[in-house]
């Protein structure tokens, strides 16, 4: 069974870092398709962490512990770390763009792919960690972080591009960096078969940031678009988020 974990795990995690290539997509489309691309990923992937963390992580890390208190804490934690994440990060953006001068931006690119290699690397530990505890809870885990990664990694991919990065240098590099969500579930796979306590702590934590990411980050960028028939795509793509992790439940 273990060795299933792993290679769902493992398999999950190359699809995460692949994902980091949605670039050639994006130098093949025009920019008013990448826009609509963005527009209906963003509600996607709002849908699916809610999905992901209130149907699948939550109830599972609570039937792991008779301590709610705790877990609730370490949920806490999560949005809390993430806050944190996000002001260093704006702060640091804010400070990138004061000096306008060519040779200040290739420094900027260098910054955002450590930012990007960090982040990934935490997905590949969320993705061991879910899938440490049940193959369902693995696969909702997976695709609710591939349909927050679409957008993200297109964002990426404009910011090197922006820095100074050729395209085939931006591709090369961003796809480096999602490598790193390789380790980091071979690192929570490894750690979770000898550590009780890492799931106790990993998911909840992990539930914390998705609810961070969709309520503060993802919905405030739905909110922007006032046209009544894109609201209703909106919606509807939200709850087909939702729903896509209800579905998931059904696996066994």
């Amino acid at each position: 069974m273990m060795l299933t974990k792993w290679t769902y795990a493992l398999l999950s995690v190359f699809v995460v870092s692949a994902i980091s290539l949605v670039g050639i997509a994006a130098i093949s489309l025009s920019e008013r398709r990448v826009r609509q691309t963005i527009f209906i990923s963003v509600s996607l992937a709002a849908g699916a962490m809610f999905g992901d963390a209130f149907i699948h992580i939550l109830p599972e890390s609570f039937a792991m512990t008779d301590r709610a208190i705790k877990t609730s804490t370490y949920v806490l934690v999560g949005i809390l770390t993430f806050f944190v994440l996000e002001k260093f990060l704006r702060w640091r953006h804010a400070h990138e763009f004061e000096d306008e001068s060519p040779r200040t931006v290739q420094p900027v690119g260098y910054l955002n792919l450590f930012a990007d290699a960090t982040h990934n690397l935490i997905d590949g530990m969320l993705v061991g960690t879910a899938y440490s505890v049940s193959i369902s809870v693995g696969l909702a885990t997976t695709i609710a972080i591939i349909l927050h990664e679409i957008p993200q990694e297109l964002g990426d991919f404009g910011v090197l591009i922006h820095a100074g990065f050729s395209r085939s240098r931006a591709l090369v590099f961003n796809f480096v960096s999602g490598l790193l969500a390789i380790v980091g579930a071979i690192v929570s796979l490894a750690a979770s078969s000898s550590l009780v306590s890492f799931s106790r702590f990993m998911l909840p934590f992990a539930a914390g940031g998705f609810i961070y990411i969709a309520g503060c980050d993802l919905l405030p960028e739905l909110h922007k678009e006032r046209k009544p028939s894109k609201s209703v795509v909106q919606l509807a793509a939200l709850v087909l988020g939702v729903g896509l992790m209800y579905l998931l439940t059904l696996i066994g």
